[in-house]
């Protein structure tokens, strides 16, 4: 392992390479936590705001270019600000606790899980860092294949939960 591909890439991708580590990190600790305390409130606008720079970023990202400066992986950053947009509308607006879940939960397996996953195939930069140059494609299986299967184990987990679970502030 070695963070020198990331060190010498553009400023675009450093930005976007560290901020989706740290939502990646702290969502998990989020969004499967005790809900409606202050905490959980404090440290989800931070998510929300981390991953709307993950996003962003990405815009800047043009290294695949299929459509003008673009390239499909470039959906995903449509689908994080949906996601957030839709997860805030319904905690915000129609104080609906179970779709507001939902919708986080959702932009967290597909923006950091999925669209990650994509940058650990061999010929990108993070399967470069993770793996070295020469590392093929065992180890994307391998590390892919394991993140497929918590995605669909966490997705399984993360039905509606009592309203006993939520606690107010």
């Amino acid at each position: 392992m070695s963070l020198e591909p990331l060190l010498q890439a553009d400023i675009a991708v450093q930005i976007h390479a560290f901020t989706a580590l740290l939502a990646f990190a702290l969502g998990a600790f989020v969004l499967w936590r005790r809900k409606g305390t202050r905490l959980h409130r404090a440290l989800g606008r931070l998510w929300v705001m981390l991953m709307l720079v993950v996003a962003t970023s990405a815009l800047f990202i043009n290294e695949i270019r299929l459509i003008g400066p673009f390239s499909p992986i470039h959906l995903f950053v449509v689908s994080t600000y949906w996601g957030l947009a839709v997860g805030i509308w319904h905690i915000r607006v129609e104080r609906d606790i179970a779709k507001h879940r939902a919708a986080m939960q959702g932009t967290y397996l597909w923006a950091l899980l999925l669209a990650g996953a994509f940058t650990l195939l061999p010929g990108r930069r993070m399967h470069e860092v993770l793996f070295g140059s020469d590392a093929g494609w065992i180890p994307s299986l391998l590390v892919v294949g394991l993140g497929i299967t918590a995605a669909l184990l966490l997705s399984r987990r993360s039905g509606p939960r009592p309203q006993s679970e939520i606690k107010p502030s």
